[in-house]
């Protein structure tokens, strides 16, 4: 075993699991593998073990990190799931593959504009402030649906799904009910008006990616467990 040799027993087991969740429940579940935690050559381990979805918080980190990845002959797809400013858009726009974390109309008119200006439609998720926190980014559930109308006018904009973090909690079992409120808000717009594509309900993250699927998630963003090595 290489010196990286963990971090493809780590993918191949949480893969593995959620690959029987999906069948569980009878849906297509895409694992999200959230680099902040590892090193360059732990992510370039990483797409050598598989990853196929990369996701960063950080879009000078995507942006450089996209570069390094192709030069090492990798085409991930990457996604932007932090908090996106305005001024970093264009850090991304060319590469990213979907961005998890639209919560206001000043960004969606910030990214139709930088969008256009490369010829793209880019895919973005809602994010939902499902635990209503102040000190937290994202839509009220009772302004989602006038946000996403909002937000669905913009030509060179794909609005993909939601997004919602959730409060931290202690417990995942605590994480439950944000979730829960998030899927039936998906539920309503989806069935109302539908998303682009197949729809994408991102919840979840490495502490809390079961119950998530659970409550109807399609995507889960998972990192920390990806790089242990103990």
């Amino acid at each position: 075993m290489d010196n990286y040799g963990y971090i493809k027993e780590n993918f191949d087991a949480l893969s593995l699991e959620i690959a029987e969740y999906g069948k569980r429940y009878g849906r297509r579940i895409t694992l999200v593998s959230v680099t902040k935690s590892g090193t360059d050559e732990e992510l370039v381990a990483l797409c050598r073990a598989g990853a196929s979805d990369i996701g960063e918080n950080r879009p000078g980190e995507l942006a450089r990190r996209g570069v390094l990845l192709r030069e090492a002959g990798l085409t991930p797809t990457l996604h932007e799931i932090g908090n996106l400013q305005r001024n970093k858009v264009k850090l991304i726009i060319e590469n990213v593959a979907l961005i998890h974390s639209l919560d206001s109309l000043s960004l969606a008119e910030e990214i139709n504009k930088q969008a256009a200006k490369c010829g793209r439609r880019v895919p973005v998720l809602i994010e939902i402030n499902s635990g209503r926190e102040e000190n937290k980014g994202g839509i009220l559930p009772e302004c989602a649906e006038e946000f996403f109308l909002k937000v669905r006018e913009l030509p060179s904009l794909s609005v993909a799904g939601l997004m919602t973090m959730g409060s931290v909690c202690t417990e995942p079992e605590d994480s439950r009910k944000y979730f829960r409120l998030t899927y039936e808000l998906y539920r309503e717009l989806s069935e109302k008006y539908g998303f682009e594509g197949e729809g994408i309900l991102s919840m979840g993250m490495s502490d809390s990616y079961k119950v998530a699927i659970e409550e109807g998630s399609t995507l889960v963003r998972v990192g920390r467990r990806l790089f242990r090595h103990d």
